[in-house]
């Protein structure tokens, strides 16, 4: 009779879960706000590529917009790996090394497989989404695709509740896929350069793990875009990059490894 299958050891050094409470998140956000300020010129070339895709998320929404929540899970895909040159200033300064500009841009280069992998499964949900959210509008509105007021008076109309429930809710499940399998993979990637795999396995573990805690962060992390896009989207430019720089502290504060003594001395400012 064959021996039973036992699985190798882990190889490395292994991920746990911090324990978190409800003050952290603040306190990512203030650690964020210190990276930013640090360095306000690399915040505001990251944060004028936050209000160009505001301004084409507002131009799809005025002309198309049973577009919009397609290209808003696009942006969604698209606005964490903008984030990851954020995620290197913050990594950096953890390390008490300087950060610049040209490494800021280029640090996805060693990440490539890892990464491409990611933005694979991460590109299926969007198109999921994409496809979902037309559906809803075409189940809805039966005689044609409605304009952008028409999109406005729906989803104040009283009448139409049964359109908003069922277009949030179907935006709620794959923000929420989203949010869960990147809420802290892509920083590891580019701490750890880890696979695609036990990247996205951390995220979801850390979300299940303190779903309360998780839950504050992903509120705090929607009000402050929408806080941030009135007049004229001009708050992301600092919201942007403020939230990048924090999702990095977001990482670090949920998740530790077992170090060697000098590698927790090094990394020992950053939690």
């Amino acid at each position: 009779m064959a021996a039973p299958y036992v699985p190798p050891a882990p190889e490395g050094p292994q991920s746990r879960m911090r324990p978190l409470g409800f003050s952290d998140p603040f306190r990512w956000l203030l650690r964020g706000w210190q990276d930013l300020t640090r360095h306000p010129g690399i915040a505001l070339f990251y944060g004028l590529c936050f209000w160009f895709m505001a301004q084409v998320l507002a131009l799809v929404f005025k002309h198309k917009p049973e577009y919009t929540l397609s290209l808003v899970s696009g942006c969604l895909l698209v606005g964490p790996f903008l984030a990851m040159g954020l995620y290197e200033v913050s990594r950096k300064r953890a390390r008490s090394e300087v950060p610049d500009m040209a490494t800021s841009l280029m640090c996805w280069d060693q990440h490539i497989r890892s990464m491409a992998m990611l933005i694979l499964v991460l590109m299926v949900l969007e198109l999921l989404w994409g496809r979902a959210s037309l559906v809803v509008f075409a189940v809805f509105f039966n005689t044609g695709m409605p304009s952008t007021t028409g999109v406005i008076e729906a989803v104040f109309n009283p009448q139409n509740i049964e359109f908003l429930l069922v277009y949030l809710g179907v935006g709620g499940v794959f923000a929420a896929l989203v949010y869960g399998l990147s809420v802290v993979s892509i920083p590891m990637i580019l701490d750890r350069d880890t696979d695609a795999i036990s990247a996205v396995l951390t995220s979801m573990r850390v979300v299940f793990s303190h779903p309360g805690v998780m839950l504050l962060w992903g509120l705090l992390l929607s009000v402050l875009v929408l806080a941030a896009l009135r007049p004229w989207a001009l708050g992301i430019i600092v919201v942007g990059p403020w939230l990048g720089h924090a999702s990095w502290h977001a990482y670090r504060g949920s998740v530790e490894w077992e170090e060697t003594v000098s590698e927790a001395v090094t990394l020992g400012s950053s939690n």
